[in-house]
Order: structure tokens, then C-alpha cells, then sequence
């Protein structure tokens, strides 16, 4: 009698384990893994399309160097860019590289990969702005008040360029690139 009850019980086991391996490829685990299987897929093409400078083609792996520059007013100067950035900066107003300048000129060396990191700290009139380089296709979007936007370009070409923003004009400053 012994020998017949673990027999049986056996038995049980062995079916459920085969009703646990038939649940774990359920309807529900499946569409599970096809959602994350999706998730991972548009992270990943994401990831690798913000790789992809402004004026490339192919995603660049290297890190940028790192510009930064605000849109501010004030009543004595009016709307004006100001950098932040130290090193290749050179002020057009307001005096030398590094620090705080405003309208500033940037010296880049061809070959080099920039990024231009735009926001928009005009708080006394809260307008728009943007930031353009047409020879790069470097393009903010029109940023409110305290917005930001990051775009990422190859300093493809010497010689000297205009950036500018497009709702006011006064905006403006010189980008050169030099060979290296």
C-alpha cells in the first residue's frame, strides 16, 4: 500500500509539472516579452538616432564639446545671447574668452564635433527664442521661458559663420572654423 501511495503521488507531480511548463509560455507571458521585446527596440533606435549629429548621417560615438549659451534681455543691452562656455569662447561686447560674454564669437577647429546647448533665460519679457546656424543645419526649436535644447554638429566646414536667432534679429554672433 505504501509503495502504490508514493506511486501516485509521483504521478501528480510529473502532471504538475507539465501543467506549470504549459503556463509558462501562456498568452500572457508572451505578449509580456513582445512589450518588452518593443520597449527595448524604441529605446535602442532612439539611442542611436540622438548619436547622429545635426548635419551627419551616421551616429558619432565620440563625445562633443559642450557650448553653452542663454537668450536673456535687459533694458541697457536688449535681447543679446550670452555663453557661458569657457575655452574657444571670444566676447564680441563685454571682453574675453571664458566666464560670462555677451554676442560671443566661437573659434572651433574643423573636424570637430560641437554641441550647441541653447536656453532661454529671458525672464524680464518671457519672448521666444532660437538658435540658427544654416551652414551646419543647426536649428533650435522656439523656446519659452526657461526652456532648453541640445543640438549636436560637425564643424564640417572653414571659415566664418553666422548664427543668429530668427525672432529677433539683434541676436547674432560669428562661429569660425579653423583648420586644424
Amino acid at each position: 500500500m505504501f509503495l502504490f501511495f508514493h506511486t501516485t503521488k509521483t504521478a501528480k507531480q510529473k502532471n504538475k509539472n507539465k501543467s506549470n511548463k504549459k503556463n509558462l509560455f501562456s498568452k500572457g507571458f508572451i505578449i509580456g516579452v513582445v512589450v518588452v521585446a518593443v520597449f527595448i527596440s524604441i529605446i535602442a533606435y532612439f539611442g542611436i538616432n540622438s548619436l547622429i549629429p545635426a548635419n551627419g548621417k551616421i551616429p558619432i560615438f565620440s563625445p562633443p564639446r559642450n557650448n553653452f549659451i542663454k537668450a536673456v534681455y535687459s533694458p541697457q543691452t536688449g535681447y543679446i545671447f550670452v555663453s557661458q562656455s569657457s575655452g574657444a569662447v571670444k566676447g564680441l561686447r563685454g571682453g574675453g574668452g571664458g566666464g560670462s560674454s555677451t554676442d560671443p564669437s566661437y573659434t572651433l577647429k574643423k573636424g570637430s564635433l560641437e554641441s550647441i546647448h541653447m536656453i532661454n533665460e529671458d525672464y524680464q519679457t518671457h519672448s521666444k527664442h532660437n538658435f540658427n546656424i544654416d551652414e551646419f543645419n543647426v536649428h533650435t526649436k522656439d523656446l519659452g521661458y526657461f526652456q532648453t535644447q541640445t543640438v549636436t554638429f560637425i564643424a564640417d566646414k572653414e571659415g566664418t559663420f553666422k548664427y543668429y536667432c530668427t525672432i529677433h534679429p539683434e541676436m547674432k554672433g560669428t562661429i569660425e572654423v579653423q583648420a586644424d
